[in-house]
């Protein structure tokens, strides 16, 4: 299977606050909210959910391609990406727009603060999917969280098309409304949300649990500590516990490890339980490193720790395919 990813490209500038964000919040006083943290730790790391996605993707030897906008700043990291076997080939370079940055501070509990500059994202919806789709060979495109106007655009493209497509709002679900969710989610191959976006993403479009499952084929729910949840239409839901023992550093990036890690061992062909625990592996590698892709994938080290979390079969079954 040949996946094309669209979403955002980004620089992430991450800090680390000792304490918890709570403790500062007063209640009653949340309208007029003026507060400074003072942060430990400065990291700069390569992002963006469509650079995650991609890159995870290539370095369990997928092979994707990572369509986007990114700014004349984006060269390094382009070679980055190139080295662990992402195909940037899909990637516009803007002539007046930086690359985009994201600038997240997270708490001693895992809470976060962000903000995000879209800078050479907002021109996505310049970029013909259907074309690069069609010439590229792909059978599935994730439509990531990034330009609003390019998300509806590439779903309208590919349904058009007739090419699959996975639906992940992610970021983008406080600013979506129910009319553009909608759209993005009727005829999806794969709906990806936490249970935090699962809320909101029903409140919004007015769509209950069974009326989403008629529009999509698969919805896949990350449960945070409790791992992950695929339901489908007529079926009984399918519930993997997250690994054990995982220990927290930092958690950008962690949700676009599992995406990466269910889409591979479904294009794998394997089975859904097989999908999640991977999607599972995966994150726990970001949650354990500062930066969404400072993570280091070695075989004998996912088998180890396939076979505590999930039995010698499965790390068999989802190591099979990596060198």
């Amino acid at each position: 299977m040949r996946i094309a990813v669209t979403g955002s490209i980004a620089t992430d500038h991450l800090m680390m606050f000792s304490g918890k964000f709570t403790d500062t919040l007063i209640a009653g006083k949340l309208d007029k909210v003026s507060l400074s943290f003072l942060v430990g730790d400065l990291e700069i790391r390569r992002g963006g959910v469509a650079g995650n996605i991609a890159f995870g993707l290539g370095c369990l030897g997928l092979k994707p391609l990572l369509v986007g906008s990114a700014g004349a700043d984006f060269a390094e990291y382009r070679g980055w990406l190139e080295d662990h076997g992402v195909d940037t080939s899909g990637v516009r370079t803007s002539a007046t727009k930086h690359t985009a940055r994201f600038v997240a501070t997270n708490d001693a509990v895992g809470n976060q603060i962000a903000s995000f500059y879209p800078g050479a994202m907002s021109e996505d919806s310049e970029i013909d999917i259907s074309g690069l789709a069609g010439a590229n060979g792909v059978d599935l495109v994730l439509i990531g969280a990034g330009d609003p106007v390019a998300m509806q655009r590439f779903t309208v493209d590919c349904r058009a098309a007739g090419v699959p497509f996975a639906a992940d709002f992610s970021q983008q679900v406080a600013f979506l409304d129910g009319e553009s969710m909608r759209t993005l989610i009727s005829g999806a191959e794969y709906l990806f949300c936490n249970e935090y976006e699962e809320a909101v993403i029903e409140s919004k479009t007015g769509w209950s649990n069974a009326d989403i499952l008629e529009r999509v084929r698969t919805r896949i729910i990350t449960l945070g500590a409790d791992g992950a949840r695929v339901e489908r239409r007529d079926e009984p839901a399918i519930t993997v516990g997250s690994v054990p023992d995982a220990k927290f550093v930092e958690p950008t990036g962690a949700g676009d490890a599992f995406r990466c890690g269910f889409l591979a061992a479904t294009a794998w062909g394997l089975s859904t339980e097989r999908s999640i625990q991977l999607g599972n592996l995966m994150a726990v590698h970001v949650l354990e490193t500062v930066g969404p892709q400072e993570y280091e994938l070695k075989p004998g080290g996912l088998f180890d720790r396939a076979a505590t979390a999930y039995g010698d079969e499965a790390a068999a079954e989802l190591t099979a395919r990596l060198s």
